[in-house]
């Protein structure tokens, strides 16, 4: 079983969370509830539990007051909240699960099911880390990303990111300073979740840190050189909207 704590400040919210997983999640024991900071540290303290589901904003404080005042290598984190759009990048970027208001059934199953999966001392304690690193940098270019391969998490700066290569169902990440990584997410998921101001795809296989652009030739749709000296083909159909995004 996996023993969980409910913490949200809406008593209805809470009864929420309780109907669902006692529909969709036979595997979750609800081993308390709170509606503040205060009570969840005290309930967290007493019960142990082996995750929160959490919602972000809490009391008079957030998410964040509360789990920087705990030891985040003793528990699993959902996080729930009624954000949307570009506020949830910090948690896409750290790989960390969340569930969007109102939950869903289906998505929260999914998500007690990956809880159940994977190691709470190591992987998800470090993917939370890096959340709270993502939530208290004041710049786009200080956050970090979690990257998953087939040994398991690495960590880093979006600053240090060169380029993503499409590499068949993986993705080729190249850094700055010459390291690759060959992550298990698709090159169609980076797409969607990395930051339109700092990333753009110029060809079908290929999205580059605009930043790190040193040159771009003419050509039927041109290509760029890269910082680390590599030559990248721009799509005929993107070289319009790149060359704005590059100028701006």
């Amino acid at each position: 079983m996996i023993r969980t704590v409910l913490v949200d400040d809406e008593i209805d919210s809470i009864l929420v969370l309780r109907k669902l997983l006692e529909t969709h999640c036979p595997e979750v024991e609800i081993v308390g509830e709170a509606r503040g900071i205060e009570k969840a540290l005290e309930v967290i303290e007493k019960t142990s539990p082996d995750l929160l589901l959490l919602d972000i904003a809490i009391d008079n404080g957030n998410a964040f007051d509360l789990l920087n005042r705990l030891d985040i290598t003793r528990f699993q984190v959902i996080f729930v909240t009624a954000f949307n759009d570009r506020a949830i990048d910090a948690f896409r970027y750290s790989a960390v699960d969340y569930l969007l208001k109102p939950v869903d059934g289906a998505f929260l199953q999914t998500a007690i099911q990956k809880v159940a999966g994977r190691s709470k001392e190591k992987e998800a304690a470090g993917q939370l880390k890096v959340l709270l690193d993502n939530i208290s940098a004041l710049q786009m270019s200080q956050q970090k990303m979690a990257i998953p391969t087939l040994s398991g998490m690495t960590f880093i700066s979006l600053k240090d990111i060169m380029r993503f290569e499409a590499d068949g169902s993986y993705t080729r990440i190249h850094l700055e300073d010459g390291r690759q990584i060959v992550s298990t997410r698709s090159f169609r998921e980076y797409e969607t979740i990395l930051p339109e101001t700092m990333f753009y795809r110029v060809h079908h296989s290929h999205i580059v840190h605009l930043n790190k652009v040193r040159e771009y030739q003419k050509g039927r749709g041109g290509y760029i050189i890269m910082e680390d000296g590599a030559a990248i083909e721009v799509a005929i159909r993107r070289r319009e909207e790149f060359l704005k995004k590059l100028l701006k």
